[in-house]
């Protein structure tokens, strides 16, 4: 390979990282703050879920796009799979798709270019240098679905922590003389003290009845954005208590009970854990300093008396 071959797959490279790099800020540093998006409804701009992406993002999204081709999924259930993701993530942004699956494809070619021309890997032997290009493919392929399953894991995580104390306002609302609806809007103003995401599920909510949508199918549409089994179960008691004309403000008071007890054991189970995960750095970092630190003035000394009076005896 000559050097202008170099130089020009050096800067293919080059310009391919830095697109990864713009659209995984993007996933990370989504959208804008929830005040804004409440001055938009206010102004009457249309909101179909999401804030509005910056300029760079949809250039980077429209440069991706030819990549992520490669990587899309073809069948429908698959398509419905990731679609089902990224609501979960919370990322509704039109772009993000071009720049998730563009970033798998690009990531999948780059890591094993930066690895065949940086590594050595051609002065491997044998079935060496293909295996480790694979792996490298592979991983690169991989990491956008570990990036994206850490945003939902901690996206959902605090959904679930910040529910039941939306319960507590919903009930005092409704048992104060409120209307559901006007107990969820309200909720949903109070609760982004404690969560900006929760306030923003509930605010979707509070939109789509106010455009017309049927209280099932709002409530629906949050169990599907959210995907936790606590706010589906919530949704499934809700729609029961509506349709049987039962006590909706006994019904949500059980479930917030049941919820401060799920959660309440779900902090103990990872109290549980500490002591086990605390275990490999104790062992393998901690005492071995603990035993250089109290052995080493003991073995110093040992060394420099035992040792020659032993030779001197000899």
């Amino acid at each position: 390979m000559d050097r202008g071959t170099s130089w020009l797959i050096l800067g293919a490279l080059f310009v391919a990282v830095t697109g990864f790099v713009y659209g995984l800020g993007g996933l990370l540093a989504r959208g804008r703050g929830m005040r804004e998006r409440l001055q938009e409804v206010s102004a009457g701009a249309a909101i179909d879920g999401a804030a509005g992406a910056p300029e760079w993002q949809g250039r980077v999204a429209r440069m991706a796009a030819p990549l992520a081709r490669f990587a899309t999924p073809k069948k429908d259930e698959e398509i419905g799979r990731v679609r089902a993701m990224f609501l979960n993530a919370g990322l509704r942004d039109e772009s993000m798709p071009a720049l998730y699956f563009g970033s798998k494809a690009v990531l999948a070619i780059a890591l094993p270019m930066v690895l065949l021309l940086f590594a050595g890997v051609r002065e491997w032997e044998g079935n060496q240098p293909m295996l480790a290009l694979l792996a490298a493919a592979a991983f690169g392929y991989y990491l956008p679905n570990v990036v994206l399953s850490r945003l939902t894991a901690r996206r959902q995580r605090e959904l679930f922590e910040a529910f039941p104390d939306a319960l507590d306002l919903m009930i005092v609302c409704v048992e104060s003389g409120i209307s559901l609806d006007a107990a969820i809007a309200r909720t949903a103003s109070e609760i982004s003290l404690r969560s900006s995401k929760l306030a923003e599920e509930l605010t979707l909510v509070g939109l789509e009845l106010r455009l017309g949508a049927s209280r099932e199918r709002a409530l629906r549409n949050l169990a599907t954005r959210t995907g936790l089994d606590e706010i589906a179960s919530f949704v499934a008691m809700m729609l029961q208590a509506d349709r049987f004309g039962t006590s909706i403000g006994d019904s949500m008071r059980v479930q917030a009970d049941s919820l401060r007890v799920r959660r309440r054991q779900r902090a103990e189970e990872q109290a549980a854990k500490i002591p086990l995960k605390m275990l490999f750095p104790l062992i393998f970092f901690i005492f071995p300093s603990l035993l250089l630190v109290l052995m080493g003035p003991a073995m110093i000394q040992i060394y420099r008396i035992l040792l020659p009076t032993m030779s001197a005896g000899g």
